[in-house]
């Protein structure tokens, strides 16, 4: 690629632009993959069973990331292009549905905005590389993880997995760090906390935290580095901390509900990613 043409396709606005693109797909995939999920469980859970598929009434409409076309819940109003225009619809439309006026959640523009500056963030510590496209990628996996988390308490394997694998074969092509850090970090990652829930759950006799995260963090690891395992663990542990007794206080986490760990191992992680070994290892005197 022609160096002035990768200055200007890899800058810091043009991946903040792609990012705010992303952004409105990474809503579409929070929202609709975890109810994907539920339709495709329903069927194998019968056909195991050795029962009739469920009826389509049963199904609901079927869904894919593409089809059918976005609507308001509220009127099932058809959103037009224009109204799907990263933050600008949201602007333009005053935040409401344009045929019932009913209020449009507004996360959806935070995460297009949250994944615009995280990209813009990748593009400021790695420069205009071919390298920062990939950490993008890494970027957006997370931020589908964390909102899909939150609202399910689900990590799909869909996501985790292949956020693995890929962490993987980057090492081995030699884009991130050394494979040998890349496949002890997936381990250390996944026995972490696998240990941990296995402890837990024979001294209580309950789950302390479903296998998802397990997933997550072999991911992290695979990306990161073995060593950096235990500051993803710490900054995740104490945010999740300071957000569940913020929610205790304030009236929002329910009686026996939990807060998912799954998003502040992912913000641990783009923190940890954004930061570099090098610093982190330094905070924590390890340098």
């Amino acid at each position: 690629m022609d160096a002035s043409l990768q200055q200007g396709l890899l800058s810091l606005p043009a991946l903040a632009l792609l990012g705010l693109c992303i952004g409105s797909f990474l809503n579409v995939v929070i929202h609709r993959l975890p109810q994907m999920l539920e339709r495709g469980w329903k069927i194998d859970s019968a056909e195991m069973l050795g029962l009739d598929p469920p009826k389509a009434a049963a199904l609901g409409e079927p869904i894919t990331l593409a089809r059918p076309r976005s609507r308001c819940p509220s009127c099932g109003h058809a959103i037009a292009w224009h109204e799907n225009i990263p933050l600008l619809g949201y602007v333009r439309l005053g935040g409401k549905c344009s045929a019932c006026r009913a209020r449009i959640s507004p996360r959806y523009p935070l995460v297009e905005v949250l994944t615009a500056l995280l990209f813009a963030t990748v593009a400021w510590r790695f420069g205009p590389q071919p390298q920062a496209l990939l950490w993008c990628g890494f970027v957006a996996v997370l931020v589908a993880l964390a909102g899909i988390d939150w609202d399910t308490t689900l990590l799909p394997d869909s996501l985790t997995l292949p956020l693995l694998w890929a962490g993987l074969v980057a090492s081995a092509l030699g884009w991130t760090l050394p494979l040998p850090q890349s496949v002890w970090g997936a381990v250390a990652g996944y026995l972490s906390l696998w240990s941990v829930y296995w402890l837990f759950k024979l001294a209580t006799g309950k789950e302390g935290m479903g296998q998802g995260d397990f997933k997550l963090l072999a991911a992290l690891g695979a990306w990161l580095g073995w060593q950096m395992i235990l500051p993803i663990l710490l900054g995740a542990s104490v945010l999740g901390a300071l957000v569940g007794l913020a929610m205790k206080f304030s009236g929002a986490l329910r009686e026996g509900r939990y807060v998912p760990f799954g998003p502040f191992l992912a913000g641990s992680g783009i923190v940890v990613m954004l930061a570099g070994s090098p610093r982190v290892l330094g905070w924590l005197g390890w340098a």
